[in-house]
């Protein structure tokens, strides 16, 4: 609404008074000073025209009380003459959609997604020499380090931070200046342009007027997308949670090969248990993410010739993810991935014991004689090395150069 006031005072739609006193009352709006006065919710009409006709009437009576004129009056400044020129609800609502995404995504998400794949790149680091057994299929596999697993988890978040960046972009063309079906009826010919110039200075974010305004009244694709890239970065959360609540599990009778923060007791009943709690919350603001997009992606569907008429509720979920995922990545880092630390004596017992260490025998006797080695050992109880001498198959000399599973977390 400031923008859109700055706009049609440059192109002399508007007195200098009138923007004056509206670009005053936006500014306490943007300020938070009269959130008590928008009560609305989100389900509404799917244009959000309750809501922007909420916005006209508080900048307007705002504005004519400063004034010193009678609220509710509609003068000097009127809320649909004045405040809402240019524009109609079908344009305003969602160029607020977009200004409000982009700042959530930059400012809130961003940041703390970045914090966490931070401090997974650090600990990938700083464990890159502890060998420990890889898993497929939940089986045993060839030997993998601590760092290159955790490195793999770092690698997920620098993907998927990249592609919420890329949906940024598309979100950054404003509906403003379709007014009510895409044509700019009763806008100046160059308020959407002004008007989107202005709201770009106001954020300092590069936001412009979208090239074509039939698009961005009656489909939101590219709020579907950034729900998407949304839901891809959940599902890459949902993978580092459950692995790290995994390779925790114990600690006695599970895999146990990692250790973190103990931040608070886990059973009500069971004295000293302790839970994997942030892994969990990770895991179910994953879920509740999936279940938002779901939510965005079959509204943004529903666009009926020249508008859509989803519009809060699709912002609503969005919103709600990124403020989930932001503060979830900040509790699951604060609480959790910080502390993460091998427990050495697991993690050598269990790559001892691996039977797929056997695979390094692979080019010097074979698959089938490997196979042997590795079944014989499981059938009897011994190790690999018994095995395989029992089998002839290798001398002790040959074996112990062969198989080195320090040597074995590269290629060959």
């Amino acid at each position: 609404k400031k923008g859109a006031a700055l706009a049609n005072g440059e192109l002399g739609e508007l007195n200098k008074d009138k923007v004056d006193l509206i670009v005053r009352a936006a500014d306490e709006v943007i300020a938070g000073k009269l959130d008590d006065h928008f009560p609305l919710v989100v389900f509404q009409t799917g244009s959000g025209t309750q809501t922007n006709m909420n916005a006209n009437e508080v900048i307007s009576n705002r504005a004519i009380e400063m004034a010193g004129g009678e609220m509710g009056s509609k003068k000097p400044v009127h809320p649909n003459d004045d405040v809402n020129r240019g524009q109609s609800s079908n344009d305003t609502f969602p160029t607020a959609m977009h200004i409000a995404v982009v700042e959530q995504l930059e400012d809130v998400l961003l940041p703390a997604v970045k914090k966490l794949r931070d401090t997974l790149h650090a600990k990938a680091e700083k464990f890159k020499s502890v060998v420990k057994v890889g898993r497929t299929h939940l089986q045993d596999a060839t030997p993998i380090t601590l760092g290159q697993e955790i490195g793999g988890w770092a690698a997920q978040l620098d993907a998927t931070l990249a592609t919420v960046r890329m949906t940024i972009p598309g979100l950054c063309e404003l509906a403003i200046g379709g007014t009510a079906v895409g044509t700019g009826l009763n806008a100046h010919p160059k308020f959407g342009d002004l008007a989107a110039a202005k709201m770009a200075a106001e954020t300092k974010r590069p936001f412009i007027s979208a090239p074509n305004k039939f698009a961005a009244l009656s489909a939101h694709d590219a709020m579907v997308t950034a729900s998407a890239s949304l839901r891809t970065l959940a599902g890459a959360l949902m993978k580092i949670a459950n692995d790290v609540r995994w390779l925790a599990c114990g600690p006695r009778a599970g895999i146990g090969e990692i250790t973190i923060p103990e931040n608070e007791p886990g059973s009500s009943i069971m004295p000293g248990k302790v839970n994997p709690t942030q892994s969990e919350a990770l895991t179910m603001v994953a879920v509740q993410v999936f279940g938002n997009d779901a939510a965005v992606a079959f509204a943004g569907s529903q666009g009926n010739f020249q508008l859509n008429v989803f519009k809060p509720v699709m912002v609503h979920n969005i919103l709600e993810s990124i403020q989930l995922i932001a503060d979830a990545c900040g509790a699951f880092n604060d609480h959790c991935a910080v502390g993460i630390e091998p427990n050495g004596p697991v993690i050598e017992k269990h790559l001892h014991e691996s039977l797929m260490t056997v695979t390094a025998l692979n080019p010097h006797i074979g698959y089938d004689k490997s196979a042997q080695i590795a079944k014989k050992a499981h059938k009897d109880g011994t190790t690999l090395k018994e095995a395989a001498l029992g089998l002839g198959f290798v001398t002790e000399a040959q074996f112990d150069q062969w198989v080195r599973p320090e040597k074995m977390t590269g290629p060959a």
